[in-house]
């Protein structure tokens, strides 16, 4: 087992893997931006290093600084966290280079599931069913055009190297295509690097179902069952629960197998979690292997009872798992509200600032994840989640008033939150009744 790791991330989830860290007996350090200077990571870590001023590209995506904070404190291994530099291939190659331990699958994985083409094809050849479309890009608009003719409107536009909900477009007929295929291209190219796009069939209504792995170096793989994650604006996350409410027991036998075909056919190690689509009839498409911890693994660790941290260090540390896929207990439900620095009333947009006064929720079968306390400035250059609150109860009726309880106690003063937005969502008819699809609009 490591005896040190340096964490190459901010906020909860630096703060997740701390705590992991501190019951498996291992010291941290906190490579941090000069923003987060004062927040409870830093505070709480065995060591803190400053890799850089406030923009991520001069610190946590700042590669040189991170590996030579690893050098300088005699940290074994890195965890890149949720986002940042966790799904790049490059920055796994250099750990590996310098003989640094990158918690997560290895480059070559990365490399080949990070392309969403790659993947799709690589999981059409291990059995799984894939979204209708062609499993290599569309060059031009004029091939964009052919493939939509073949497949029929409507269609969705992706970008190839995409991830996050982001580089999406959905296109209605060809007068759409002209229009949005230069400008998805262009968006490609800005935010991920990567020009190229994919192209797929619209299926409507769907759920957005993702399965939890976990996979050891000596083959062993569980999966901790299935995620709905369909309650989304803008293609982010919002609210995310456990188990899905649409699935049969047949279905969720099936989707959990095919998780497991998928990441055995690629030689996935670590923990991960693998996508998909599924129609009105319970058919479920590939879509991703998203190749890294997600926000919403909380979900599944209350409703199994096991530390996904805990596991992928454990993984990356060269141990088999130490329990096998019939000693996985499911028990109850599941539901994680991420609370983000945003003002609803004005599309959403971020909000930064200090935090007056922050009181979490407590009581039976809630836990809060958050880097938040009275005072915390919340800087404007990340990301503008601050907080998630999970609600576990023994069914899901239980489980969504137990959230509606925690968000009521929850006080966040100082910036406007999404906390009301959630409140509408959970008090709503179809999602009480688990009716709803991948459509914000129809449920609130």
């Amino acid at each position: 087992m490591f005896q040190k790791i340096l964490i190459a991330n901010r906020g909860e989830t630096a703060l997740r893997v701390i705590r992991a860290c501190r019951e498996l007996g291992i010291a941290t350090v906190v490579a941090y931006a000069d923003a987060d200077r004062d927040s409870l990571p830093v505070h709480l870590a065995d060591e803190a290093v400053c890799i850089g001023p406030a923009p991520a590209s001069k610190s946590y995506l700042n590669v040189p600084n991170i590996i030579s904070a690893a050098f300088i404190t005699g940290a074994e291994a890195i965890h890149p966290g949720i986002g940042f530099l966790a799904e790049d291939t490059y920055f796994a190659e250099i750990c590996e280079k310098y003989g640094i331990t990158f918690i997560g699958p290895g480059p070559d994985v990365i490399y080949a599931m990070g392309d969403k083409t790659n993947a799709k094809a690589a999981m059409r050849t291990a059995g799984l069913a894939v979204i209708p479309g062609p499993d290599s890009p569309v060059r031009n608009v004029a091939d964009a055009l052919e493939v939509a003719d073949a497949i029929e409107y409507p269609v969705v536009l992706k970008a190839a190297g995409g991830g996050g909900g982001r580089g999406i477009r959905f296109v209605g007929d060809e007068e759409e295509m002209v229009v949005a295929f230069p400008v998805a291209q262009a968006e490609a190219q800005a935010s991920f690097g990567n020009s190229r796009l994919y192209l797929e069939k619209y299926i409507s209504p769907a759920r957005h179902i993702e399965v939890q792995i976990l996979r050891d170096n000596q083959g062993n793989a569980v999966q901790l069952g299935e995620r709905d994650c369909s309650i989304q604006r803008r293609y982010q996350k919002l609210i995310e629960e456990s188990p899905s409410p649409v699935l049969d027991p047949a279905a969720r036998e099936a989707i959990g197998a095919a998780a497991l075909q998928g990441v055995n056919a690629v030689g996935y190690t670590s923990a991960g979690t693998v996508e998909f689509l599924v129609d009105a009839a319970l058919n479920f498409y590939f879509m991703e292997i998203n190749c890294r911890l997600q926000v919403e693994h909380t979900v599944s660790e209350e409703t199994t009872g096991i530390d996904i941290v805990q596991e992928q260090i454990r993984i990356a540390a060269g141990e088999s798992l130490g329990f096998q896929q019939e000693d996985v207990d499911f028990r109850g439900h599941a539901i994680e509200c991420r609370l983000t620095s945003e003002d609803p009333e004005h599309d959403f947009r971020p909000e930064s600032g200090e935090v007056s006064n922050f009181l979490a929720p407590g009581g039976p079968g809630i836990r809060v994840d958050s880097h938040l306390y009275s005072g915390y400035v919340v800087p404007p250059h990340y990301d503008s989640l601050i907080a998630k609150v999970i609600a576990w109860a023994p069914g899901r009726t239980e489980a969504i008033d137990r959230m509606l309880r925690a968000l009521d106690e929850c006080v966040i003063d100082g910036v406007k939150t999404n906390l009301d937005f959630h409140r509408k969502i959970l008090r709503a008819q179809s999602f009480r009744e688990g009716s709803f699809d991948a459509n914000l609009p129809n449920i609130v």
